[in-house]
C-alpha cells in the first residue's frame, strides 16, 4: 500500500510558559504568522505526554472503583455532560445563506483549489474536469494539483490535462520532498492568490455550484474556514460503505448542532475551505501530524477563528470497502486527533478558544478518547469487584446521543428528504440503518483503546498510510 512517512522530529523546543502563550495577537500579519509558527508547529514529547495521560486515565479509573464516592463523581460528571447533550439535541441549526448570485466576475472572491495527489490515476481525471468546469467565473479561480512523486500514470495524465485547461497548474514533487499531504499543500499555497483556499481529495465528487454555496458563509468575518458535508459515493457497495453513510450522517448532525450552541466546528480534509488570512495566521498546515485537517481545526480555533459547516450540497468521496483498509484509515484518524490534544493541551487549558468551545471540546474529548481508553481497566475492575463498569452512565449517555443524532442525521441527509413521506416502510428502514450503524460505530472502541496504548509505548517514525482510490466505476 502506498505511503508517505517522515521521522518524528524531537528537535523543537518544549511548549513555552503560559504567560508567553497568552500574548495578544499582533496586528502585523508577519508577526502573527511568526508567533503562530512557534505556537502551532509539531511539538516534541508526544510519547511522554501520552504515557502520562494513559497513566492518569488508567489509575484514575481504578481509583474511582476503590473510593466510596467514585460512582457519585461519575454521576455528577454524567449530569453535566447530560446538560450539554440536551443543549445539543434541542439547538436549532444555523440557517444557510443564499447562494452567491453575483454575475459580475470582478465582484466574486478569488478562490484557489488545491488537490494533493499520489498515485491517483483512477480518479484524478474526472476530478480535474469537474473542477475546471464549475459554475463560477473562470477568471476568478484556479486549480493546483500537486503530484506527490506518483509512481503510476498520474503525472502523465495531469500534464495532458494542463494543456487542455488553462486554469490548471500542476506541481510535481520530488522523492525527497517530505511532510506528506501537509508538505504538498504548504509547498503550493504561498504561490496561490486566492482569498479562499479550498482543499479536495483526489476522489472527490464536487457539485458544480459548490463555490456559490460556500463563499457567502465567509461574509461573517470571524469564519476562518468552512467544511462541506461529506457523502459516501459508493454507498451501495457493501456492508462497510453502507454503514459509513450512517457514520457521516452522525458526524454531520453533531457538526451542525455543536455549531448551533457555539461549540467546535471541525475540518474533515475533503471539501474544506480556508480563509487565506486565517491560514497565514496559523502558519499553514502542520507537517508534523498525520491528520492535517484535524490539526488545522485546533489551530484555527486557538487563533480565535470559527469553522462553519455547509450541509448541502455534499462532496462525494469513496467509502472504504474492506475492513483492513477501514482499520488503517480510522487508526490514522484516531491517532491524528489524539496528537492535537497532546500538542496544544496548555493552550486548551488556558481557555484560549473561549468557554463555550472549551466546554464542548471537553465533552467530546471524554466520549471520544477518555472512555475508550478507560474501558479496559474499567471492565477488569468491574469483573474483579462484581459490579457494573463505573463509567456505564457516561457510556449510556453517549450511546443515546449518538443514536438520536444518527436518526436525525440520516433524515437530514436523505437526497429527497423534503419530498419523502414518512411511511411504515421508511421508518423501518431508518430504524434498521440506525441499529446497524450503531453496532458498526463500536469499531471505534478497540481502535482508540489500542491507539492510546500504542502511542504511549512506541518510539518510531510517524507513518501516514494513503487510502487507495479505485474510481466508482471500478467498484462493485
Amino acid at each position: 500500500m502506498p505511503e508517505n512517512s517522515w521521522l518524528e522530529n524531537d528537535s523543537y523546543s518544549e511548549l513555552e510558559p503560559i504567560s508567553s502563550l497568552l500574548t495578544d495577537l499582533t496586528d502585523s500579519k508577519h508577526e502573527a504568522s511568526a508567533t503562530s509558527n512557534s505556537l502551532h508547529r509539531g511539538l516534541k514529547g508526544r510519547r511522554r505526554k501520552a504515557v502520562v495521560v494513559l497513566t492518569l486515565v488508567w489509575s484514575g479509573t481504578v481509583a474511582l472503583h476503590l473510593v466510596s464516592w467514585g460512582y457519585w463523581f461519575v454521576l455528577g460528571l454524567t449530569t453535566l455532560m447530560g446538560i450539554h447533550a440536551l443543549r445539543i439535541l434541542f439547538a436549532r441549526p444555523i440557517a444557510m445563506p443564499e447562494p452567491l448570485a453575483e454575475t459580475d466576475p470582478e465582484a466574486c472572491p478569488y478562490v484557489s483549489l488545491l488537490v494533493a495527489a499520489k498515485n491517483e490515476e483512477a480518479v484524478v481525471v474526472p476530478l480535474v474536469k469537474t473542477l475546471c468546469n464549475l459554475d463560477y467565473p473562470d477568471c476568478r479561480y484556479d486549480l493546483w494539483v500537486i503530484d506527490d512523486n506518483s509512481s503510476d500514470r498520474t503525472p502523465i495524465l495531469l500534464d495532458h490535462l494542463a494543456e487542455e485547461y488553462p486554469q490548471l497548474r500542476v506541481i510535481h514533487r520530488s522523492a525527497s520532498a517530505g511532510g506528506g499531504k501537509s508538505g504538498a499543500l504548504n509547498e503550493v499555497y504561498p504561490i496561490t492568490k486566492g482569498e479562499i483556499i479550498a482543499v479536495f481529495d483526489a476522489d472527490a465528487q464536487v457539485p458544480g455550484d459548490l463555490l456559490r454555496r460556500v463563499l457567502p458563509m465567509f461574509e461573517r468575518k470571524k469564519v476562518g474556514a468552512v467544511q462541506v458535508r461529506k457523502a459516501i459515493a459508493n454507498a451501495s457497495a457493501n456492508f462497510w460503505t453502507r454503514n459509513q453513510v450512517a457514520e457521516m450522517a452522525l458526524d454531520s448532525y453533531l457538526q451542525q448542532q455543536r455549531l448551533a450552541i457555539g461549540g467546535i466546528g471541525e475540518l474533515r480534509g475533503n471539501g474544506q475551505f480556508v480563509r487565506r488570512e486565517a491560514l497565514d495566521c496559523c502558519g499553514g498546515w502542520n507537517e508534523e501530524t498525520i491528520t492535517d485537517d484535524l490539526d488545522l481545526t485546533f489551530k484555527l480555533h486557538l487563533d480565535q477563528w470559527d469553522i462553519d459547516f455547509l450541509s448541502f450540497p455534499p462532496v462525494g468521496e469513496e467509502g472504504v470497502t474492506r475492513p483492513l483498509g477501514l482499520w488503517h484509515q480510522r487508526n490514522r484518524w484516531a491517532e491524528g486527533g489524539y496528537q492535537r490534544y497532546l500538542d496544544y493541551w496548555r493552550l486548551i487549558l488556558s481557555n484560549r478558544m473561549g468557554t463555550r468551545k472549551t466546554v464542548d471540546l471537553f465533552m467530546f474529548w471524554v466520549t471520544q478518547y477518555v472512555m475508550p481508553t478507560a474501558a479496559v481497566p474499567d471492565f477488569l475492575m468491574a469483573i474483579a469487584r462484581n459490579r457494573v463498569p463505573i463509567f456505564s452512565p457516561i457510556a449510556s449517555l453517549t450511546i443515546v446521543l449518538f443514536i438520536i443524532g444518527m436518526v436525525i442525521g440520516l433524515r437530514r441527509t436523505e437526497p429527497d428528504r423534503n419530498a419523502t413521506k414518512v411511511t411504515v416502510q421508511s421508518l423501518f428502514l431508518l430504524f434498521f440503518q440506525t441499529l446497524q450503524g450503531t453496532v458498526y460505530m463500536f469499531h471505534w472502541l478497540p481502535i482508540v483503546a489500542s491507539m492510546t496504548f500504542r502511542v504511549s509505548l512506541r518510539r518510531k517514525r510517524l507513518k501516514w498510510v494513503k487510502t487507495i482510490h479505485h474510481g466508482i466505476h471500478n467498484l462493485g
